[in-house]
């Protein structure tokens, strides 16, 4: 990675749960799978983007590697890119042991991954672009528009508030999630909603169109979630 500015925000330092930590990354899959059907979501974004062989993928915050490596059966190369140096360890061991070449496991994030190859087809990011401050989303998001090819698409998937009615969308939602998750799953969205920098509707929106990105899908689900599909322009 290149030098940074020393004013630069740390996108590296932990936030929330500790993915430095062996054992929370071992748990993550199984924690994840009591209350998402991750392999049909993944299906979804693969079916949606229509991702094919000829094409190449950048993952932001790829994880344990699930997306990373179901669309490798049907890209031609994939680049899972992660903050956690636990979990892309544990994600290219999961690969090696499913005899997976065309993964490029690169350790960085919207602020600091360096891609040396040519722009890709698609980017993708699920729950990870709500590290960051508004100031830095535009950052990333500027970075994220000049990796991709001319008509290249962007799905995002992250925690964004419909602004009318959004604490009680918050309350719900942290009730929902002990129904569905136990104690842990309350403890994780608590958290992330005192901690960490989801934002408003508008202000998402605002800052995809500026970096230069057509938004040609946006869904919103129980006033706290959001999808977004868009096109380099």
């Amino acid at each position: 990675m290149s030098d940074f500015p020393a004013w630069q925000f740390d996108e590296l330092k932990q936030v929330g749960k500790d993915y430095a930590d062996v054992s929370e990354v071992e748990a993550f899959d199984v924690f994840h799978g009591q209350f998402r059907d991750v392999k049909k979501e993944n299906e979804r974004i693969i079916e949606t983007l229509s991702i094919q062989k000829q094409h190449s993928v950048i993952e932001f915050g790829s994880a344990t590697g699930a997306f990373a490596i179901q669309a490798s059966s049907r890209a031609k190369q994939v680049y899972a890119v992660d903050v956690s140096s636990a979990m892309l360890a544990f994600a290219e061991k999961k690969a090696a042991l499913r005899g997976i070449s065309n993964i490029t496991f690169c350790h960085g994030g919207f602020l600091t991954y360096e891609h040396t190859n040519a722009p890709v087809d698609f980017v993708v990011s699920s729950l990870a672009l709500y590290h960051l401050p508004d100031f830095w989303k535009d950052t990333a998001l500027r970075r994220l528009h000049a990796l991709l090819n001319p008509g290249g698409r962007f799905w995002l998937y992250d925690v964004v508030y419909i602004e009318k009615g959004h604490k009680k969308n918050i309350q719900e939602w942290i009730e929902s999630m002990e129904k569905i998750g136990g104690t842990e799953a309350v403890e994780d969205v608590t958290m992330h909603v005192r901690e960490e920098y989801s934002t408003f509707t508008w202000v998402m929106e605002g800052l995809l169109e500026n970096a230069g990105f057509t938004i040609d899908h946006a869904q919103y689900d129980k006033g706290v979630l959001a999808e977004y599909i868009c096109s380099r322009k």
